[in-house]
């Protein structure tokens, strides 16, 4: 059975830092390509960054330069490092895995609230 959990989401002033976590399991981590999608209400889920299996990076070009993403195999888990956060960014954060040919799975989310 597939998992992922996320953490590390909370509230956090304009201009400041958090680190997402996504811990998989299930998987075959070391080949899954992952990533992040944020919805902010009312709005649709959208790419926020994905890192292949071999560390090929991915950024939406409104987080490049201030969000990071890495992941760490010995550990089945991905990271997103945000810096510089803004009120806009404010979202439910989902982890993401695709594995195999064609699978796909989404962790349940974790809030992320900026305020101005």
């Amino acid at each position: 059975q597939v998992q992922l959990v996320e953490s590390g989401g909370g509230l956090v002033q304009a201009g400041g830092s958090l680190r997402l976590s996504c811990a998989a399991s299930g998987i075959t981590f070391s080949i899954s390509t992952m990533g992040w999608y944020r919805q902010a209400p009312g709005k649709q889920r959208g790419l926020v960054s994905t890192i292949t299996g071999s560390g090929k990076t991915n950024y939406a070009d409104s987080v490049k330069g201030r969000f990071t993403i890495s992941r760490d195999n010995a550990k089945n888990t991905v990271y997103l490092q945000m810096n510089s956060l803004k009120p806009e960014e404010t979202a439910v954060y989902y982890c993401y895995a695709r594995y195999g040919l064609t699978s796909t799975n989404w962790g349940q989310g974790t809030q992320v609230t900026v305020s101005s």
